[in-house]
């Protein structure tokens, strides 16, 4: 790759995107420029159709240019945000596979990697989102190699599942190009003690939280995570654990405060939270997939967690509105080819 002349990002903002991760992206881009005293690396932002987009903080952007305008771009990352199902329109995908046939390199921010997916431009690529969406996303893609990583860069696809972590992916792209001497500089002006590898996880693991001590505890809900849909009786996780029923009661009660088939529940149930909000899988499917046999136990379990029924919950999904629009706030600005 030639570094003589700035790499040029473009940013495709999708409506809702989520502006800390697309913030950090561009903060690592400013910041090599800004200590290598060169003009490295430069960028633009963009929508659909060139019009302003709102994130889902309220917060307009000034926009460059539509999609089509960033055909001649080093990088296009599609910058996602929490309801990104809804955009994925016929105009959208057929966008972003132009940009694909002029072998452009895709990326996808948070849930921006949805969007790649819906193009059918994932296909035979290893990726990531983020953690809230993994359950569904692996639904409705089940033949996409999806890692629950902070990032994957994968051939000519970047992908990382948002919020600090599109930091750790573009000091990645930034090392590649430019070393990692800048890499270490830029950490310490975000003050990061270390720069995160795809192999971290999203999610701190239950050890982190509670200790290393506690190791038998740590291994009945990482048993309890991979066993949703058909669960494990709570023998059968002692046995697993090596440790006995009582016992098993005890570390959950003096650790968490909850009893573990309390614990097992809620954790189905919040899968089910999250595929029934995120899909439009039938209720009877999401129940089943969650390890519930039968409908009306699983709308009883649910809505004494959650104070509504799934069937609400999809309901209520329906007729949101978002708020954001009655408070938007413009950020003046933004240029194309902008390298401040």
């Amino acid at each position: 790759m030639n570094t003589t002349s700035p790499m040029h990002f473009s940013f495709l903002m999708m409506p809702e995107y989520t502006l800390s991760a697309f913030s950090n992206a561009i903060g690592i881009l400013r910041m090599a420029n800004r200590l290598s005293m060169r003009k490295l690396y430069s960028w633009s932002i963009h929508s659909l159709d060139g019009n302003p987009v709102t994130s889902s903080a309220g917060l307009k952007l000034a926009i460059d240019g539509s999609l089509d305008d960033a055909k001649f771009t080093n990088i296009l990352m599609i910058c996602g945000g929490y309801s990104i199902k809804k955009y994925c329109t016929k105009e959208l995908i057929e966008g972003l596979r132009r940009i694909s046939k002029r072998k452009i390199p895709l990326g996808g921010i948070c849930t921006g990697t949805y969007a790649l997916a819906s193009a059918g431009l994932m296909d035979g690529y290893r990726c990531t989102i983020h953690w809230e969406n993994i359950a569904s996303f692996r639904e409705e893609y089940p033949g996409l190699d999806i890692s629950s990583g902070l990032f994957v860069i994968d051939r000519d696809r970047y992908t990382c599942s948002g919020g600090i972590s599109s930091i750790d992916l573009f000091l990645h792209l930034v090392a590649t190009i430019h070393g990692h001497q800048l890499v270490q500089q830029i950490s310490e002006q975000f003050t990061c003690d270390r720069v995160r590898t795809e192999n971290d996880t999203q999610r701190a693991p239950l050890k982190y939280l509670i200790g290393s001590s506690k190791p038998k505890l740590v291994d009945a809900v990482t048993l309890m995570e991979s066993n949703l849909e058909e669960p494990l009786t709570l023998n059968e996780v002692s046995d697993y654990v090596g440790v006995s029923r009582r016992q098993l009661e005890r570390l959950f009660k003096n650790n968490l405060n909850i009893t573990p088939s309390r614990y097992y529940l809620e954790l189905r149930l919040s899968r089910a939270r999250l595929l029934l909000i995120q899909t439009s899988v039938p209720v009877i499917d999401v129940a089943i997939s969650c390890g519930f046999s039968s409908a009306p136990h699983f709308s009883k379990c649910y809505s004494d967690l959650f104070g509504r029924s799934p069937s609400s919950e999809r309901r209520t999904l329906k007729t949101r509105t978002t708020t954001a629009e009655d408070f938007n706030i413009e950020i003046e600005g933004s240029y194309f080819g902008n390298t401040a």
